[in-house]
């Protein structure tokens, strides 16, 4: 589990989870989606005050839309607020907008979320999405390191935290090549190679110190084919900040390059979330292949939830299955379906509408019966090629087993 959240709380933290997801599919036609933290312990009534400075200076909006849309975005978590005398206990943020997909018919909405461990920061931001980083932050409080893959010509600069990879740069060579045409002096020539090759390395180096930036921050590993790594890191101006765990041979320079250097640190970083994760999932996947202690599938899971065959409890961040039961309104018929959307509706047989009668979160379920059992919960990204994998062909469920 990331972070600072409790393994007892992985439904929880499930749900936590998938509101960030949800939050992250809306985009404004402008600047009006508002985003307000408020930490425990900070007054109401200032951010209220807050809010109405900052719709007095909304008036200003050029665009009749937006402006509108901001406005009643303000005075709807304004009154809102009014029924708070303070924040919970770890603290709330909420986001509102207009989020309507259909121009000139606005959907203002309000989403409040009450995470699982304190809010540090207080702010009020107006932009285009709703701002999620500070909720993200407080589940990747982990380590993070850098990779950079490269060779004499592009290098990538990537960091990895938690499971999530992002690539913070590529970077191409102006170095001449080492071949050249007549009318240049061979002394002229190198002298031009070598400035290139030491601003290609400046220009790595400049790039790495974004990674300074990131909490818990530990050193880099760096990749790719053939010398050119080395050249680099025996210029050690260029890079004297940052501690380097290692190098390993890789045959690409790009992304994918910087996935080889993940599947080949685990000897250097064998404790990084993500390469902790990617040989569980090799372990699961082998396992369910050779028939070995795992499975998958919804009934089957809970069956060994239940019986107390299961050892650990798969499931992928943001999963979504519900079983709904379904009534026709017409027939009375009823049936039951499977769904990843909450909200579901059927042609009938006999020409009616089924809608559902009842609903239930599948996957909910599962990490309740597993938490009340005593058994771990694994969330596992689906982020990495590997969790992308167990999402699509096993479902995003699966459980190690104890005995068969």
């Amino acid at each position: 589990m990331a972070g600072d959240v409790d393994a007892s709380k992985s439904r929880e933290f499930y749900e936590f989870k998938k509101q960030l997801e949800a939050l992250k599919k809306f985009r404004g036609r402008g600047t009006e989606l508002i985003s307000v933290y408020m930490p425990p312990g900070y007054p109401v009534s200032e951010v209220s005050g807050k809010l109405r400075e900052e719709a007095g200076q909304a008036t200003n909006i050029k665009s009749t839309s937006t402006r509108k849309n901001v406005l009643a975005a303000l005075d709807k978590i304004i009154n809102y607020l009014k029924g708070f005398r303070a924040p919970p206990a770890t603290g709330i943020a909420i986001f509102c907008g207009n989020v309507s997909e259909v121009e000139g018919r606005p959907d203002i909405e309000l989403y409040s979320i009450v995470p699982p461990v304190p809010i540090a920061v207080q702010f009020y931001r107006c932009e285009s999405i709703f701002v999620l980083e500070p909720l993200e932050n407080l589940v990747t409080n982990t380590d993070a390191y850098g990779l950079v893959v490269m060779d004499g010509k592009e290098a990538t600069v990537a960091v990895l935290q938690g499971k999530q990879l992002k690539i913070i740069k590529n970077i191409h060579s102006t170095a001449h090549a080492k071949t050249h045409k007549g009318g240049q002096s061979a002394a002229r020539f190198g002298r031009l190679r070598e400035e290139g090759i030491e601003f290609f390395h400046t220009r790595i180096a400049e790039a790495m110190t974004a990674l300074l930036e990131y909490k818990n921050f530990k050193g880099v590993v760096v990749g790719g084919p053939g010398p050119a790594k080395e050249d680099f890191l025996r210029d050690a101006k260029v890079h004297h900040k940052i501690e380097i765990l290692g190098t390993v041979d890789t045959g690409y320079t790009d992304e994918y390059g910087i996935r080889e250097v993940i599947e080949k640190s685990g000897g250097i970083i064998a404790e990084q979330e993500a390469v902790l994760e990617k040989k569980r999932l090799d372990d699961f996947m082998r396992d369910v292949v050779k028939g070995g202690m795992a499975t998958y599938g919804e009934s089957q899971v809970r069956n060994a939830l239940q019986t107390g065959q299961a050892k650990t409890l798969l499931v992928s961040e943001g999963l979504e299955l519900y079983e709904h039961q379904l009534q026709c309104g017409q027939c009375g018929k009823t049936r039951a379906e499977r769904s990843d959307r909450q909200e579901m509706e059927e042609e009938c047989e006999c020409g009616g509408k089924m809608k559902p009668k009842a609903t239930r979160e599948l996957s909910a379920e599962l990490i309740e019966i597993a938490e009340n059992a005593g058994i771990p919960v694994e969330m596992v990204s689906r982020d990495s090629p590997e969790g992308s994998q167990f999402h699509a062909t096993f479902g995003g469920i699966g459980a190690f087993l104890r005995y068969k």
